[in-house]
């Protein structure tokens, strides 16, 4: 099997995903997984493709991500590692696709308009 190259995004962060055969190591910019999402909940979002398909020590993963928060990142590396995992398996699909893993999320930070506190509040209404 050669290497498998994906691109997952969300929000503002961009990841690069290169799945090969292997036994399970994943480095996220020449870090292991650990060291660089250190909560409980950001490591579960990464390896959730893995869990729904039993593929949790079957492929070494590395990643090349930035852009927005570590949140967004972790769930841009999940995109990736769906979409890889479909290339490779298309029966996986069948297990990703009810979890909404193989959905880019659109939802990006409205911006700030001149003259406004924040993105959406309205312009201070004056009858005279």
């Amino acid at each position: 099997m050669e290497v498998i190259h994906k691109i997952g995004r969300r929000k503002t962060a961009v990841a690069r995903v290169y799945l090969s055969e292997g036994k399970g190591d994943i480095t996220v910019n020449d870090r292991e997984l650990a060291k660089y999402f250190p909560t409980a909940t950001l490591q579960y979002k990464v390896k959730q493709a893995f869990a729904l398909t039993n593929t949790e020590d079957n492929y070494n993963v590395k990643v090349n991500v930035y852009g927005g928060g570590i949140t967004g990142q972790a769930e841009a590396i999940r995109l990736a590692l769906s979409r890889a995992l479909c290339e490779i398996d298309a029966e996986n699909r069948a297990a990703l696709k009810p979890e909404g893993l193989l959905t880019r999320d659109p939802r990006m930070v409205e911006r700030k308009k001149f003259g406004q506190k924040k993105a959406r509040k309205k312009f201070q209404f004056s009858k005279r």
